[in-house]
């Protein structure tokens, strides 16, 4: 397996998330509602820093990596040409230190029920450092919910090459080197 050092995986990952989501946001917060679900038996993920775990051991759609953390077919909404929602507990990552986990039905409007992470990775794990919905900004200055928002709408916020987001400032092969140097893979 191919490896990227920290110093040019922390250089990439920056190039990606600035030029990818730039915007004038204000630096990010935790913004995720305190609503509490329509029910209590309303099904969510409120993920802590032990759901993001080495991107390796998810499932890879093209250039990102998906996995359910509650058991759900989330690969075949992620590879569908037309589109879909999501379902709770899934959670998406094209690099390591940045992702978005689907919560429960209800959970923020602005971000079709989506919830970001700006996430720090070393061997020992994972930790959250910023989480939310509409205010989260990452490391680099740039907006997740601005970029996302671009996407379209049968696509559930999910950006892909085809799905209306501005593209990438690099190639699939550099985020695949990204994922394949996860400080947290074995």
């Amino acid at each position: 397996m191919p490896t990227v050092a920290p110093a040019r995986l922390a250089r990439l990952a920056a190039l990606l998330l600035f030029a990818a989501c730039s915007s004038e946001s204000a630096p990010g917060t935790a913004d995720a509602p305190a609503a509490a679900p329509d029910s209590p038996a309303a099904e969510d993920l409120d993920a802590t820093a032990a759901d993001f775990e080495c991107v390796l051991h998810w499932d890879q759609v093209g250039p990102y990596r998906v996995t359910n953390k509650l058991g759900h077919d989330a690969k075949s909404v992620a590879l569908s040409p037309t589109g879909g929602t999501f379902p709770v507990g899934t959670i998406l990552q094209i690099v390591p230190t940045e992702a978005m986990v689907k919560r429960r039905v209800g959970f923020d409007a602005a971000s079709n029920d989506w919830e970001f992470f700006a996430l720090d990775v070393s061997a020992s794990g994972t930790t959250i450092t910023t989480r939310g919905t509409t205010n989260v900004v990452n490391r680099f200055g740039g907006n997740c919910l601005s970029c996302h928002a671009k996407a379209m709408p049968q696509f559930d916020l999910v950006c892909g090459t085809t799905h209306g987001c501005d593209a990438l400032p690099v190639s699939e092969q550099t985020l695949v080197d990204l994922q394949n140097s996860d400080p947290r893979c074995p």
